[in-house]
């Protein structure tokens, strides 16, 4: 469970980052609502909310598998799905050229290998 804790934690620190990140670019460019079609404050705004949009329910579902799979299973769940929030943040602000995919591609299959588990246990069905 520690795990799980820990990557949540992580991924609360990230929605703090991209929000002050915003915020920062907010003041700088002087866009105080919207994006202002300017292509930077799109990508801050979009990494932000697409963290907020999949992030929640990703973390959820994980934790409700606690139950049926236990410690191990959540962790590595949590564990990959931290890595690619930040994966997918880095690549939408040109840190990493192959972040967003590689995030965005992460995050998809976490949230439906734990999707598809839960949809099991809750057929009392386990795969190990």
């Amino acid at each position: 469970m520690t795990v799980f804790f820990v990557c949540a934690g992580l991924l609360g620190l990230l929605a703090v980052g991209l929000t002050m990140h915003v915020g920062r670019l907010r003041g700088r460019k002087k866009i105080f609502l919207g994006d202002g079609g300017d292509p930077e404050m799109l990508s801050a705004i979009r990494a932000h909310a697409n963290l907020v949009e999949l992030t929640p329910l990703c973390l959820f579902i994980i934790w409700l598998l606690h139950g049926p799979y236990g410690n191990a299973t959540i962790a590595v769940l949590a564990a990959i799905l931290t890595m690619a929030r930040f994966l997918h943040a880095g690549g939408m602000l040109g840190f990493y050229k192959f972040g967003r995919a590689a995030g965005a591609t992460a995050t998809t299959a976490i949230l439906a290998v734990a999707a598809i588990l839960l949809i099991l246990a809750g057929l009392d069905i386990r795969l190990y």
